[in-house]
This record gives C-alpha cells, structure tokens and sequence, in this order.
C-alpha cells in the first residue's frame, strides 16, 4: 500500500511548530502501543520524554520514492515492518497514532547508516521474552541500544546506555502482579534491578530532538 506522508504538523517540546516535517532513515518512533495489560505495566514502570508513557520503540530503516516507509523492531520476532502498518496499533481519542519523533542531534548522525545495518542484520531473531541482554534474541529497546552500541569505527559508546530494571508498582514499592504472573509463566525469577533499557528510558536522552504531537 502507498503511504504519502504529506504534512506533519508537529509541535517540538520547546514549544516550535514545524509544517512539512518530513520522516528521516535513522528517526526513533516512541509509540504508546495498546496491546493490554503488559503494554500498561511497562507504562507504569518506566517514564517517557517529558513524562510520556511509551510500550515501544521501532527505528526508520527505509524511505522509498514513491513514498512507502518502513521501520525494523523487535515486536513479534525482529522484523521491517511497513510504517502503515505500525501506526494502525494505536490510536488517541482523536484517532491519531500515538507517536514520537525522535531524531539523533546532528553530532551522533554519523552512526545512523551502520545502525540500520546492523538492524538489518538482526532481522529474523527472536523476540527477547526474558528481558536477558545475554541471549540471542532482541526486545524493543534493546534492539535499539545494541545497534547504536558501537560507531562507525567499531568503538563501544553505547549512545543509549542502560539503566537498572524495576518491575515494581512505583506507589507502593512491589513487582505488580502482571510481571510476577509473566515471569512465573516463562519460569525464571523477576529480573528486578539487572541491566537494561526501555523507550522511556531512550526517549529521554540528550542526544535526541524530540518532535511531538506528531499527526501522520
């Protein structure tokens, strides 16, 4: 299907409009995703730009010129999925998609072609249930960080560094029963404060201009 991204009409956090916005290769799509329960629980546990509540995180990985766009993510397996399809996951009360921009600031562009290959080259590994940045399979941020862990000259920056994990109700200080359930069903412990990351957690890094609201 041909996807025409005609106007963004886009309101920077700094409080600048910007008509015309045009999606680039390299840009972070933040997205609230409606998928129930577990999408809420990541929500509550982890704090987005500004104090945005995101579930997941995809990169711009193709910009064609008829018009189509896609993204690679880590969602059912690491896959490039068409930028049409990815938006129709969630919706506000207005109907639009539940996104943000985020775009490298022009001193760490230079990783943007490596990264994408590097995404491109993670696709088809398995989904990262586990949350373990140990095995071979990805979840949403983590693919993120591990294609933006090295430049373009093999040295480690991780751009996006990790953070300590908590699956704890932040009101009242215990992992909510949604993870208890979910790590009990895989059969490991809740990883509670082992290394990792989450799309709050990049969204709020310095080392991105954030666009908002973002109509498509």
């Amino acid at each position: 299907m041909k996807l025409f991204i005609v106007v963004f009409f886009i309101l920077i956090f700094t409080g600048c409009s910007h008509d015309n916005f045009k999606l680039q290769k390299g840009d972070l799509l933040f997205q609230d995703l409606d998928c129930g329960e577990l999408c809420d629980a990541i929500e509550k546990v982890t704090v987005g730009v500004d104090g945005k509540k995101f579930s997941h995180v995809a990169i711009v990985s193709k910009i064609e010129n008829d018009g189509n766009v896609f993204v690679i993510e880590a969602y059912n397996g690491v896959t490039e999925t068409p930028l049409i399809e990815f938006l129709q996951r969630s919706h506000d009360e207005k109907g639009q998609p539940k996104i943000v921009v985020g775009r490298l600031l022009p001193e760490y562009s230079y990783m943007i072609p490596v990264a994408v290959s590097k995404a491109y080259n993670l696709v088809g590994k398995k989904y990262d249930s586990n949350f373990d940045l140990k095995n071979d399979s990805y979840y949403c941020s983590e693919l993120i960080y591990d294609i933006f862990k090295y430049d373009d000259k093999g040295n480690k920056v991780e751009l996006f560094p990790l953070n300590v994990m908590t699956f704890k109700d932040p009101n009242i200080g215990k992992v909510l029963q949604v993870w208890v359930k979910y790590f009990k069903k895989l059969g490991i412990p809740v990883p509670e404060g082992k290394p990792g990351i989450n799309p709050g957690a990049i969204s709020r890094s310095p080392k991105l201009k954030v666009f908002y609201p973002v109509t498509l």
